[in-house]
């Protein structure tokens, strides 16, 4: 095979693209793949893992606060903004060097630069309007640059990136990306946070942590609006609990920026108009995916209004060519992203894919109180015709989470009444993020309430909520 030539090129680095790399090249497939600024994309070095790090230090500054309350005497913590953001960046930095170290163990190419397919399986790589971002540890083999690639096998992972709303154009200064947001030299006095998804309810979380007084609008009825009611009601209160204001049914009409302040005028739902000043604002009000400049529309590739368009197997609607992760649309979740990758690879290499049920994704916020989910919420199971059994059972009547002070939340199970298959689990309050991937496997199973019941959880662990909530799904709960 000629030096330019590969079986699979995967344009972009990030979760999906570097997971499809290395596994075509596990197959045996001679692989390369194309980045444009840094391996992992934006999920290693600007968004899951930097934020968790960050999150992680808000959690350790409000526990200090509350140290007296463990027994312990303390002096106040004060928040080393500088240090805590070292240690997030630190930490992305390592991780982008694990990823180099991957795909030269699994001996993929690496080409720096801006990819366009050209047709007929080949990608040109012209030099990058980013600058390339090297590994932490770079990639000494075949690294490559400009020039025409062909392959039997084109997999676009180019991500997506933040919606940006008309008049709320990031300055870098007083509206914020999440390049800049978690990059402060100190915590704002003020914080406009517009929308209220994972990603606006991290940013609260950690801002508020810092002492930043919050404001979240949000045009839904209710906060994180893709969870159920319920879950997002609990998070609701904590949240004003603490001290943040939310404003739901609310519209951000228009920014003026004036010495170095952001005028901002919101409209309720009756049309009611306020202006507020903020010192700073992150909008966080989405993502649209990355499909421009990359030649997809003069191939004909379908392109729908959430991304591009595919099969099973992550098929475009061109031979030869394949999408995964966030460029095909939601959920756009990093684990999804690497699920759709290796599914992608084998359908390519053996010839078969399984299908992959979005109802069977889980979604996390990693917010305080944390929030996570799977399956159908209550009100959907509801209007897809189910007989319900709904069960819950709250953190506050759970041993561990008394031990280590977290009460705050629920765990709720939706059952099928017919047939007793779990139809969704929704969980708010102490480490549901670790906990929802019980109810995954559950899930994925096909489980009923009868295996759940007769499954035996540790003593002490928040992990009992959770058989509990099954229990109380069919009125036979032990300790509520």
């Amino acid at each position: 095979m000629a030096q330019d030539a590969y079986d699979v090129i995967v344009v972009g680095a990030g979760p999906g693209g570097y997971v499809a790399a290395i596994r075509a090249a596990q197959l045996g497939q001679k692989t390369a793949i194309v980045e444009r600024e840094h391996l992992g994309g934006i999920c290693l070095n600007w968004g899951c893992i930097p934020t968790k790090a960050l999150l992680r230090s808000a959690e350790i500054l409000d526990q200090f606060s509350d140290a007296k309350k463990f027994g312990i005497d303390a002096e106040p913590a004060v928040a080393n903004v500088p240090a805590m953001v070292a240690r997030s960046r630190e930490i992305s930095a390592k991780l982008n060097g694990g990823v180099a170290h991957l795909l030269q163990k699994n001996k993929v190419d690496v080409i720096w630069g801006e990819a366009k397919l050209t047709g007929g399986g080949k990608v040109d790589v012209s030099v990058s309007k980013k600058p390339a971002v090297e590994p932490a540890h770079p990639v000494p083999r075949a690294t490559k640059g400009v020039g025409t690639y062909h392959a039997k096998h084109i997999i676009v992972a180019t991500g997506a990136r933040p919606r940006v709303l008309k008049g709320f154009e990031a300055d870098g200064e007083i509206v914020l990306t999440y390049f800049e947001a978690m990059k402060p030299k100190e915590a704002p006095k003020s914080l406009l946070v517009m929308g209220s998804g994972a990603i606006g309810m991290e940013f609260a979380s950690f801002y508020h942590a810092l002492g930043t007084k919050i404001t979240i609008v949000e045009l839904l009825p209710e906060v994180l609006p893709q969870e159920d009611e319920e879950i997002s009601k609990v998070v609701r209160k904590e949240f004003e609990k603490r001290g943040i204001r939310i404003l739901t049914k609310t519209r951000a009409d228009k920014l003026e920026r004036k010495n170095g302040i952001a005028h901002v005028t919101l409209s309720d739902k009756d049309g009611k108009q306020s202006v507020e000043k903020f010192e700073k604002v992150i909008s966080a009000i989405g993502v649209v995916p990355n499909v421009e400049d990359l030649g997809l529309e003069r191939l004909g590739i379908d392109i729908g209004p959430q991304g591009i368009s595919t099969n099973s197997a992550s098929a475009t609607s061109v031979s030869g060519v394949y999408a995964i992760g966030d460029v095909t649309g939601a959920p756009m979740l990093a684990h999804k992203a690497e699920h759709e990758a290796v599914n992608c690879v084998e359908a390519i290499v053996n010839g078969h894919a399984h299908s992959l049920d979005p109802l069977r994704i889980p979604g996390c916020t990693y917010c305080q109180p944390q929030v996570a989910s799977v399956g159908l919420t209550e009100e959907a199971a509801k209007q897809a015709g189910y007989t319900l059994r709904v069960g819950r059972f709250p953190f506050a009547a759970n041993g561990k989470a008394l031990a280590v002070g977290e009460t705050v939340g629920l765990v709720k199970t939706i059952f099928d009444k017919q047939s007793g298959e779990l139809l969704g689990a929704h969980l708010v309050g102490p480490e549901v993020t670790e906990l929802i991937q019980g109810f995954v496997t559950a899930i994925g199973h096909e489980t009923t309430e009868e295996h759940l019941m007769k499954i035996v959880y540790p003593h002490p662990t928040l992990s009992e909520a959770m058989h509990e909530s099954v229990l109380d799904a069919f009125d036979i709960a032990i300790h509520k």
